[in-house]
């Protein structure tokens, strides 16, 4: 049965736009991850792109709305504007020293690392670098490990994402692709901004390094999207057994005679 782009607003679009509303008050950056992913699994899943281009203005037609809506009356949501704002003009402004605090005790850590580190524990600016152990932790792991232990993270990342995109890649089901993707990709999405944030390639955002920041849920939900990805993995190869065995002619052989 053909859906219609009228029949897929209420069942997809409503509860994407629901939860995101609920989380964006609070926390812009996930919010927009969460939606990149939904772009991301609807352009994956086959979704019209004329549609999906519409939603994805929608969007930031809201964005645009919430944020006019925010500054109009500041005492609904105090200060997250303002942080938001902030955050983003001192990426864009480097003399702003003042706003650019956490960057540039990162990129000491970073500098001061050189090329194979400091030595384990032996991180002297995550005794002035406000997050050290969440937010800008890489830096800390560069100052740390140097250049060597950074890149070196960095490809365990993207080993990671082989990993994930060859269990989509080889799961039978259209779900099972989306779900592989839906639940691993912003794993290794998040990590990368955390990266990007420490070297500032990207504006302070909040997000943690995926299963090194500390923090106990955002590490248990880490460790509850491997084990699905996992679990797909493990129910491919499955699939892939049954299928050799039921299409295995000497199988049929024995059985005929």
């Amino acid at each position: 049965k053909a859906i219609t782009f009228k029949e897929s607003l209420l069942p997809l679009w409503a509860p994407v736009f629901l939860i995101i509303m609920l989380i964006l008050p609070a926390n812009l950056s996930t919010a927009a991850i969460l939606y990149f992913m939904v772009v991301v699994l609807c352009f994956m899943g086959g979704y019209p792109f004329k549609y999906l281009f519409s939603m994805i203005a929608l969007g930031v037609l809201c964005l645009v709305m919430f944020v006019v809506t925010a500054k109009a009356f500041p005492d609904v949501m105090p200060n997250r504007i303002d942080t938001w704002m902030s955050r983003v003009e001192s990426f864009w402004d480097p003399s702003d020293s003042e706003g650019d605090y956490q960057i540039e005790k990162a990129k000491i850590a970073i500098a001061s690392g050189g090329l194979v580190g400091n030595g384990a524990g032996k991180s002297v600016m995550k005794n002035f670098l406000p997050q050290s152990s969440s937010d800008f932790i890489y830096a800390i792991i560069v100052e740390e490990y140097g250049l060597v232990g950074g890149f070196a993270l960095m490809f365990f990342y993207l080993l990671l994402l082989f990993r994930i995109v060859i269990v989509a890649h080889g799961n039978a089901s259209i779900f099972g692709k989306l779900l592989v993707i839906g639940v691993g990709m912003p794993i290794v999405f998040q990590a990368m901004i955390n990266m990007a944030v420490a070297v500032e390639l990207f504006p302070v955002t909040g997000q943690t390094l995926p299963l090194i920041s500390t923090g106990g849920t955002s590490i248990w939900m880490t460790c509850l999207a491997i084990g699905i990805v996992l679990s797909a993995s493990i129910k491919e190869e499955d699939e892939t057994q049954s299928y050799s065995e039921e299409t295995n002619p000497l199988e049929i052989l024995s059985e005929q005679l």
